[in-house]
């Protein structure tokens, strides 16, 4: 079975690195991806996706990127729960990043974003 994904977005809030009790790096960061048409307004709409990186890869996208940061991740689509403080199964479902490539280019506002 295959399970790759290759995504290229805008970085949606800054980074905030923390590190696992064993001392590993990991990252949470949100991408936008804009949609390829329209909607019934006229507007891009975007999808947000939840990409998980860990050590050297979430160090250094921490230290070199921000909000509006274009970044390309390369990783695995995964799932995972957890119970939430209501005691209801809480599902995830991230990419986790095998790696991730700077792509350059000035922050944005959302406004501005489109796919071309």
């Amino acid at each position: 079975m295959i399970n790759q994904v290759t995504l290229v977005g805008r970085m949606t809030k800054d980074p905030d690195l923390r590190y696992t009790v064993e001392g590993k790096a990991v990252l949470n960061i949100t991408l936008a991806l804009n949609r390829h048409y329209r909607n019934s307004k006229g507007d891009y709409d975007a999808d947000f996706v939840l990409c998980t990186l860990w050590n050297k890869t979430a160090e250094n996208t921490a230290k070199y990127c921000s909000k509006g940061s274009i970044v390309g991740v390369t990783g695995k689509i995964q799932t995972r729960n957890y119970e939430g403080q209501d005691g209801k199964k809480i599902y995830v479902t991230e990419v986790v990043a095998d790696s991730v490539k700077f792509m350059g280019g000035r922050p944005v506002e959302e406004k501005e974003l489109h796919p071309f």
